[in-house]
């Protein structure tokens, strides 16, 4: 912790507040044990709450992680989400749109309510696809979509397909994942190396 006027300025602000509470239980009329004793625990609330802000980044990625991640070379890290999945958020048409990673979907495909979402007419498609899902067969429409960005990548005019319905997340599957050089899970993180 750097120590400028600002931070110099919030210690003496605390310090002067615990004064006031310590003072505030002295003058009452119990005894010196007790009053010692609220003043122990009036001091641990004051520390642990000074810890809890002081590590507050640390406990926020730790107990809240990001689903997504850009680190310097560029490669994406997706954590595992609390359904056991993958997830990517990716603008699509400059929408954000969050996508589960399905490798066993051949294509990007995307939810009627998604497809909607990023511009798509889609009462004017026509659904003459099928695809195979984990909840049986579902009608497509092939797409080009605007412009796709996921981490610091971009592309335009990306092949994609709107599911009928039935599908409630959008997937991103191989058509998608083949523009990276890499894609690798270690534990419950997936890196995607350009």
């Amino acid at each position: 912790m750097t120590w400028d006027p600002d931070t110099t300025m919030r210690v003496l602000y605390l310090v002067c507040l615990l004064v006031f509470v310590a003072g505030g239980l002295f003058w009452r009329g119990r005894n010196l044990g007790r009053r010692m004793r609220d003043l122990l625990v009036w001091v641990l609330i004051f520390a642990l709450a000074v810890i809890v802000y002081g590590f507050r980044d640390a406990l926020t990625r730790e107990l809240m992680p990001a689903e997504m991640a850009v680190s310097d070379s560029g490669a994406i890290e997706l954590r595992r989400a609390s359904d056991g999945h993958f997830h990517a958020r990716m603008e699509v048409n400059g929408v954000p749109v969050r996508f589960m990673v399905d490798t066993g979907a051949s294509e990007i495909v995307l939810s009627r309510k998604d497809a909607e979402r990023v511009g798509i007419d889609v009462d004017a498609l026509q659904f003459l696809g099928r695809a195979q899902t984990a909840n049986g067969t579902v009608a497509t429409a092939t797409v080009r979509l605007g412009e796709v960005k996921l981490g610091g990548l971009s592309e335009t005019g990306m092949r994609a397909s709107v599911s009928a319905g039935g599908l409630d997340t959008s997937l991103l599957g191989m058509a998608g994942l083949d523009r990276f050089a890499k894609v690798e899970i270690v534990g419950d993180v997936m890196r995607l190396v350009p």
